[in-house]
């Protein structure tokens, strides 16, 4: 049976060669190679799963839609079907998984070459603008090509990184076989702010914990690397919480700088100082980044070269509280263009859950991100990937 896989991403290479276990497969890619956004995910090292895997960190209209296919190809799967083909990983001690040689490339380069051992065609810059249904199977067209297949995956991936790959077209091709997407957002991404305390801080890590609140309501919530830039705040724990900024729309960021610190605890360390030489530029040195000790003093109107000794209880406390709980006002996001991964897609409602099959067109099976389904950071939207993938490459058949 020939099969045609439309994307030659995580999803798409899965796909493509569970499918090849028993069919002639054909991969079109759009681009001039394929695992082009896989390549550079994860800053280039790939965290291909993460071993605290939970429905809990997925979103979408119906997160429950995932449960089949994290059931049948999990974490375990994952990782055995990986050392299968050579690919060496170690666990973090977070629970994110990443290949041993630590670049992403490795992954790609075991995908690929399964592929080839399987007889997958691999048809680069093939743009397929249309899925047509015909004789019992389907024609898949591109501008200069009509290609046959009893079956279609469709792998296409979101409109998320741009840069490296991300579009469109995989929602405008089901969109004409009459599937429904939903609104589209950028999700693992950066956020713009109010830069007047973020600016002075650019190329700056602290491990923090980031807080988004709404109408005063706490929305959501991470704790880990916040990176500072000129225009807002970025970073893992950023990302975790910048799905619920991003659909929020107003709504603050609320910074907590010393984590492992309570106020109190934070006031007691800083007291000493009342009685020493030091003025307010080194009050928060030790305790927190130089820099960042600096910026929270300004803000809060302190002069730099005020005398800490001038200073009172309140003062320490008002600094204290100010590391533990900056407020930044949130204006906006980096866009599709900045975002890892697309928060919406194709209806979920409309793609059986243990197969992958369109329950609009017999015989289309669609996976990854195209689907109305979105990953917290850490691996999970790769293991996404894989499990639909693989579900979608049995073409129906029992896992």
């Amino acid at each position: 049976m020939k099969v045609i896989v439309i994307g030659g991403g995580a999803a798409g290479l899965m796909a493509a060669i569970t499918a090849a276990e028993r069919n002639e497969v054909t991969v079109l890619e759009r681009w001039p190679r394929v695992g082009r956004k896989l390549a550079v995910t994860g800053n280039g090292r790939c965290n291909l799963t993460n071993m605290n895997m939970d429905i809990a960190h997925y979103h979408g209209e119906d997160p429950e839609f995932v449960r089949p296919a994290l059931t049948a190809f999990g974490v375990e799967k994952t990782l055995s079907f990986f050392r299968s083909m050579g690919l060496v990983t170690v666990a973090e001690p977070s629970g994110r998984v990443y290949p041993l040689s630590d670049q992403a490339g490795s992954v790609v380069d075991v995908l690929r070459l399964r592929a080839a051992d399987l007889g997958v065609k691999l048809r680069c810059e093939f743009f397929a603008h249309e899925i047509r249904p015909e004789n019992g199977g389907f024609r898949v067209m591109s501008d200069s090509e009509k290609l046959f297949a009893h079956k279609v995956i469709v792998a296409a991936g979101g409109a998320a990184g741009t840069r490296a790959g991300g579009s469109e077209a995989g929602y405008t091709l089901l969109s004409r076989l009459g599937h429904t997407k939903t609104a589209l957002y950028p999700s693992l991404v950066q956020l713009r702010t109010e830069n007047a305390f973020t600016r002075p801080l650019k190329g700056i890590r602290a491990d923090g914990r980031v807080e988004i609140l709404s109408r005063g309501q706490v929305i959501a919530v991470s704790e880990g690397e916040i990176q500072f830039t000129d225009y807002g705040i970025s970073g893992p724990a950023v990302f975790e919480v910048s799905r619920a900024a991003v659909t929020a729309g107003v709504c603050v960021a609320r910074l907590d700088l010393a984590r492992s610190l309570s106020t109190g605890e934070l006031t007691d360390i800083l007291r000493p100082r009342l009685h020493s030489a030091l003025t307010a530029e080194n009050l928060l040195t030790g305790t927190v980044h130089n820099k960042i000790g600096r910026t929270v003093v300004t803000r809060l109107g302190y002069p730099l070269a005020l005398p800490v000794a001038k200073l009172t209880e309140y003062d320490l406390e008002r600094v204290a509280g100010a590391v533990k709980r900056t407020e930044i006002r949130v204006l906006g996001n980096m866009g599709m263009d900045g975002a890892q991964v697309t928060a919406g897609g194709i209806k979920t409602g409309e793609v059986d859950p243990e197969t992958m099959e369109s329950r609009l067109v017999r015989g289309l099976y669609i996976c990854g991100e195209a689907l109305d389904v979105d990953g917290d950071c850490g691996g999970y939207n790769l293991q996404w990937a894989w499990s639909s993938g693989r579900l979608a490459g049995m073409l129906g058949e029992k896992p």
